[in-house]
């Protein structure tokens, strides 16, 4: 990105306060317990068991492990996934913006 849209970038998070998931393409993420997961923002389905789950996000990709995985909801890029989640990595790509 241009040094011009950098700064571009931070006045108007400055100006408008947005959400940094918004102004960055960056997942949001919601965890109620260890038994329900609320992910928004992913880029697709890499793979999928019922004790894995992995994401391709714009930059990187996330990880969800546990037991009895399912995904209840898939609607574009907002997803909900129910069982036991043990663990949760965020994985960011190797290219720098």
């Amino acid at each position: 990105m241009t040094r011009i849209g950098r700064r571009l970038r931070g006045w108007t998070n400055g100006m408008l306060d947005l959400p940094q998931d918004l102004l960055h393409d960056m997942p949001r993420i919601t965890l109620i317990g260890n038994k329900e997961l609320h992910i928004e923002n992913h880029r697709g389905i890499m793979h999928f068991s019922s004790e894995m789950l992995k994401l391709a996000l714009s930059k990187g990709s996330l990880e969800i492990s546990g037991q009895g995985l399912e995904i209840r909801t898939i609607l574009g890029q907002e997803m909900a996934v129910e069982g036991t989640i043990g663990e949760i990595k965020y994985m960011e790509s190797e290219e720098s913006s």
